[in-house]
């Protein structure tokens, strides 16, 4: 397995980092990996240290505000600069990987990343898979959430601490005890981030019915961060048969 990182230029031009853990068989296909919120593409080494060595490339992003990427931690000025990221991403593969087809792989906020950009931008795409996609509610305090409107016309990059509950990402002890001691993880966001999320899941909600791509949804029916409700409403509503959705029950993220 080789690995290497760089950058790439997304939305206004931003620099956003990058790495590829490339196989050193022939390549089946490549896998981008959209991160969730407050972490970083470098969380995703048991779907790289499965997928590479079966002949899979994975690549994957920080987000702006994540990771090693820059801009103010948890901020976006609008959804159309996660899109257009990873609209920069996709190409960028898409010119060094002009043979292998490009499946993408989004979780929890990474997950409706994925899905809104799929319905928008389909073209080149074999495949998407989202896990516990943020389409409903979140584990952010509804009061905040609300507040988070008003504070978005008012002061839209202050920073805010959410404090995401860490022991509710996973039941694996050691899974959570990295998450808490990783440098890049971070709980921040800003008011702007809350309207935009709602927009976007009511958006994409109501453009299921033009979904065109394969598509697989992960889901443990316990995940108390976001709801599974959600995943299950944008299945049914997707026309397409080339579609599964796997639920884990009593799973978590």
């Amino acid at each position: 397995m080789a690995h290497y990182t760089g950058k790439f230029r997304g939305a206004r031009d931003l620099e956003l980092f990058y790495q590829c853990w490339e196989t050193d068989v022939a390549n089946k296909a490549n896998l981008l990996i959209i991160h969730g919120f407050g972490e970083h593409s470098g969380r995703y080494m048991n779907l790289v240290d499965h997928l590479v060595p079966r002949g899979y490339t994975v690549w994957g992003f920080d987000h702006r505000g994540h990771g090693r990427s820059p801009g103010q931690r948890g901020h976006i000025n609008s959804w159309q600069e996660f899109r257009e990221d990873v609209r920069s991403f996709v190409q960028m593969v898409r010119e060094k990987e002009q043979r292998a087809p490009i499946f993408i792989f989004g979780h929890s906020l990474g997950g409706l990343i994925a899905l809104e950009f799929a319905l928008r931008y389909p073209e080149g795409l074999k495949g998407v898979i989202a896990s516990s996609p943020a389409l409903a509610q979140v584990g952010v305090s509804p009061l905040l959430l609300a507040l988070s409107k008003i504070l978005s016309a008012l002061c839209p990059r202050i920073s805010i601490n959410i404090k995401l509950n860490a022991d509710l990402i996973s039941r694996d002890k050691e899974v959570v005890r990295a998450y808490r001691e990783d440098p890049l993880v971070h709980s921040l966001a800003t008011p702007r981030l809350g309207p935009e999320l709602d927009k976007t899941k009511f958006w994409t909600m109501e453009h299921a019915q033009e979904w065109k791509l394969p598509l697989l949804i992960l889901q443990g029916t316990a995940d108390s961060l976001v709801s599974p409700e959600g995943s299950r409403i944008f299945f049914e509503r997707v026309p397409i048969k080339d579609k599964k959705l796997i639920e884990y029950e009593g799973g978590i993220p």
